[in-house]
């Protein structure tokens, strides 16, 4: 049940964010190896942020998944959702972070229970 939340400082009115999210979607399901039925993707668009002391368009990342994270895999995942961020809202790499969380099944609710 990988899910991504996206915070940038990137306004609404200069991107479409249905195509952003099922373009995230498709990146974070690809790159976690999961079936896309069970991935969440939320973005947050138009906040106050800066990095590196810039106001330019930047972005905060969290990805929670229960396995299948973790180590280099986190690597290909940074990059399928950095070059979403890149293609869709023009922010560069760079300015993107974005933290993993392996989370226990146990920890996970879901209908009314949770995954374990």
């Amino acid at each position: 049940m990988p899910t991504l939340v996206i915070q940038t400082n990137v306004p609404s009115d200069r991107i479409k964010e249905s195509d952003t999210l099922r373009a995230l979607s498709k990146a974070v399901s690809a790159s976690v190896g999961k079936p896309e039925q069970w991935v969440m993707c939320s973005l947050h668009t138009g906040k106050s942020m800066i990095y590196g002391g810039s106001e330019e368009a930047c972005a905060f990342g969290y990805l929670m998944s229960i396995g299948s994270i973790g180590g280099d895999k986190n690597k290909k995942i940074s990059a399928a959702i950095c070059e979403v961020l890149t293609a869709k809202l023009g922010i560069p790499a760079a300015r993107v972070y974005i933290e993993f969380s392996d989370a226990k099944a146990s920890d996970v609710g879901w209908n009314g229970a949770t995954f374990a």
